[in-house]
């Protein structure tokens, strides 16, 4: 039975009557954690944009591939995954852990949803470790004190930090370039930043309806042109390709449409 039916009770603290981006996510995807007025919010949205499902898909194949790279071609050996969304395997710990099995990763994120399936689902091999923390990026001062990510993450040696598809979520009038800014100073040098971020450099109109759709529901959801996403990375090296179009970030195979998924995606690493 899907959540949300009538004849099950949500997880303790899931609001069923508003919709939560992690879970409009888990629709696109595919997943069976999402209620009604998310799948209403996700449809209305797939509307404006055809292509979202395969946009969804992009994301979390970068995060497959910038996995890789970080840990085979950067040395990277724990990750800090900030809006983890609900747990969809593979999951960044199990791309990294097939590559380095004494990897590390911690993953934050605000939604009660996510909690309630992270720590089941979310194994570690026993040479590594996994955990989650419950956290806010715009309280990046208080996640970064959080007692469990101290205990797990070593700061004095790089750390990958990853943010998929959430700074979307914060309006410019929160500053998340500053929020961001706070994290990227707590991190060791040789620490690398992956970030994607939706746009409407691609296809201005689809992309407005869409927006259009969410903030009908009562959502935040900011497009932001590549020179504004390019100020999350700081003064830190892009990583080559630079910063591109999600599905040509040292893709796998070679792909027809470089711009069908509406999102910026870049790596850069911390002098």
């Amino acid at each position: 039975m899907r959540r949300g039916d009538s004849t099950e009770m949500p997880p303790p603290g899931v609001n069923i009557n508003v919709p939560h981006s992690a879970r409009i996510y888990d629709y696109w995807l595919g997943g069976k954690d999402n209620f009604a007025v998310d799948r209403a919010v996700g449809d209305a949205m797939i509307k404006a944009i055809p292509g979202m499902r395969y946009m969804a898909g992009e994301n979390r194949r970068f995060v497959h591939r910038a996995a890789r790279v970080l840990v085979a071609k950067e040395g990277i050996r724990q990750f800090l995954d900030i809006g983890t969304g609900i747990p969809t395997r593979p999951n960044l710990h199990e791309v990294a852990q097939r590559i380095a099995p004494e990897t590390r990763v911690v993953y934050a994120d605000n939604d009660p949803i996510v909690l309630s399936h992270a720590r089941a689902l979310m194994i570690s091999t026993d040479e590594g470790r996994s955990e989650y923390i419950s956290a806010d990026l715009r309280d990046p001062a208080a996640l970064l004190d959080d007692p469990l990510l101290r205990d797990t993450l070593d700061f004095d040696k790089p750390i990958g930090l990853t943010m998929i598809a959430i700074l979307m979520l914060l309006a410019d009038a929160d500053d998340p370039w500053s929020q961001v800014a706070t994290l990227r100073d707590a991190m060791p040098s040789g620490s690398c930043l992956a970030i994607t971020h939706p746009t409407a450099d691609f296809n201005a109109e689809e992309v407005g309806e869409a927006v259009a759709a969410a903030t009908d529901a009562g959502m935040t959801l900011v497009m932001r042109p590549r020179e504004a996403v390019e100020r999350f990375f700081g003064d830190w090296e892009l990583l080559e390709p630079g910063l591109c179009p999600v599905s040509v970030w040292r893709p796998d195979e070679p792909v027809d449409d470089p711009e069908a998924a509406y999102y910026w995606a870049g790596v850069a690493r911390k002098p």
